[in-house]
């Protein structure tokens, strides 16, 4: 099927179209620049200018295709207002995608993040939070999962905190950005609350298997890691950029800081059982040791 992909030039998204374009899919990926448009088509995407505000070229491009692929966010997190402003394109973004697709049965997959649920992993049953720094998003993600009602085989692939290839990505990339300017690599609070992971590779491959395969109104868990502990994220850091290791302020992390503090870990058993989803390439922990000083 041709699949027209948001977002296909980050980390996920371009293991994605790769992933896509390696089993047999064509892809019409929209392009924010010249070079996300040269690396798109250097890899045998067709490709539209635009970006994630600009919503008729989001409705012309589902229209031209047999399914859809969300994975574009601003990941602007420098303040409140950002993440709220990106939070509000995305959900416009999903709104247009959505009705352009109702009445088709054609595949709309988008993005969440895993949930939260104190004194256990969470799983594919439990609800997105609905408040917070990112609730918007779990509401537009739970608006497009009712879009099954109405004629469309909507999905939501949920990503743990961090999605890593070569040591780089997610929370963990932002920890190791942060301990790159300030010198220390932090953790906020004792580090012992816990992060699920995933090698971009593998999440590739779930996507993969969720546009084609899929009930609509569905949720899966792109987890490999249930759940690293921080510290230790931090530890492998601290040694691989020769910096020390500290328990640093919440606030060090702005608006993320509360995420951030929190015991977040994750099961993918259903996913794994479901859709026969198997995880091959390495953990977040051995990943890192690919960071250079």
């Amino acid at each position: 099927m041709q699949v027209f992909v948001t977002g296909g030039t980050g980390l996920i998204g371009s293991a994605v179209v790769r992933e896509l374009l390696d089993n047999g899919h064509s892809v019409l990926a929209l392009a924010r620049s010249e070079s996300s448009e040269a690396a798109l088509r250097e890899v045998g995407a067709a490709t539209v200018r635009g970006s994630l505000a600009d919503l008729d070229v989001l409705r012309t491009g589902a229209a031209k295709s047999d399914g859809v692929i969300h994975l574009a966010f601003s990941n602007d997190f420098s303040s409140p207002e950002a993440l709220a402003a990106g939070v509000a394109e995305e959900s416009a973004a999903l709104q247009t995608l959505g009705d352009e697709l109702v009445g088709s049965d054609r595949p709309l997959v988008t993005v969440s993040g895993t949930p939260w649920v104190p004194g256990r992993p969470s799983t594919e049953a439990d609800p997105l939070p609905l408040d917070g720094p990112v609730g918007g998003r779990g509401r537009s993600v739970m608006a497009t999962l009712e879009l099954a009602s109405r004629g469309v085989r909507s999905a939501a692939v949920r990503m743990p905190r961090t999605v890593h290839n070569q040591g780089d990505g997610g929370f963990a990339g932002l920890l190791t950005q942060i301990a790159r300017q300030s010198g220390v690599s932090g953790y906020p609070g004792d580090g012992t609350q816990r992060w699920p992971a995933v090698h971009a590779l593998d999440a590739a491959v779930l996507f993969r298997l969720v546009l084609e395969n899929a009930p609509a109104g569905t949720a899966w868990h792109a987890v490999d890691d249930e759940g690293d502990a921080v510290r230790d994220i931090a530890t492998v850091i601290g040694r691989r950029l020769g910096l020390p290791v500290e328990s640093v302020p919440e606030a060090t992390y702005g608006p993320l800081g509360p995420i951030f503090a929190t015991d977040q870990p994750s099961s993918s058993a259903h996913t794994r059982q479901t859709l026969n989803w198997n995880p091959q390439h390495p953990s977040l922990l051995e990943d890192l040791e690919n960071l250079q000083p």
